[in-house]
């Protein structure tokens, strides 16, 4: 774990090295689609996404973007919802094709708030932390609006009584840069 915060870190200390004058700031919410992965037999659940972040470009080209976001995550299966809520930190590396349309990649650690089962607190069978890794498409609609549209493929065990679960989700947002 001390790894994978170190790497964050550094990225983002390269980001805001070479930034220079292409530092741009923004909101961003949005709605999400989770689910559990693994030996979990849940559904889709939706929920919503809301946080900050920061855009240093480095070039013309590349950006990297760290961002703060509390999201409601989860899944359903035939009985109730199971519904989480994190503290997501991403850290994505964007690279623009064209004119306003960027690819992004980036890993992500997960910082769990609470989690119920419907009205029952299940905290405890959760670990703390969760890590992924985004990949993601994001359009400048304006000058200072933002779409985009991120996969999150969750790459540790959540479930802290037993089985491989892991968390997946898609999520789109509307981002708007100050």
């Amino acid at each position: 774990m001390k790894k994978i915060i170190l790497s964050l870190v550094a990225i983002a200390a390269f980001g805001v090295a070479n930034a220079q004058e292409d530092m741009k700031f923004g909101a961003k919410a949005g709605i999400n689609m989770s689910n559990f992965t693994g030996d979990a037999d849940t559904d889709s659940k939706i929920g919503f996404q809301v946080g900050a972040f920061a855009e240093f470009k480095v070039s013309e080209k590349f950006a990297v973007q760290p961002e703060i976001l509390f999201s409601a995550l989860g899944a359903k299966d035939d009985s109730d919802n199971y519904n989480s809520n994190y503290i997501l930190v991403p850290v994505m590396a964007k690279y623009y094709v064209a004119e306003g349309f960027s690819l992004e990649a980036g890993p992500q650690i997960g910082f769990l708030m609470s989690a119920k089962y419907g009205d029952t607190d299940i905290k405890d069978a959760y670990k703390s932390t969760d890590f992924a890794l985004n990949l993601g498409a994001g359009y400048d609609v304006a000058e200072n609006i933002n779409i985009g549209l991120r996969y999150s493929l969750g790459l540790s065990n959540v479930s802290d009584i037993g089985g491989d679960v892991k968390t997946s989700n898609i999520a789109l947002a509307v981002g708007y840069k100050f």
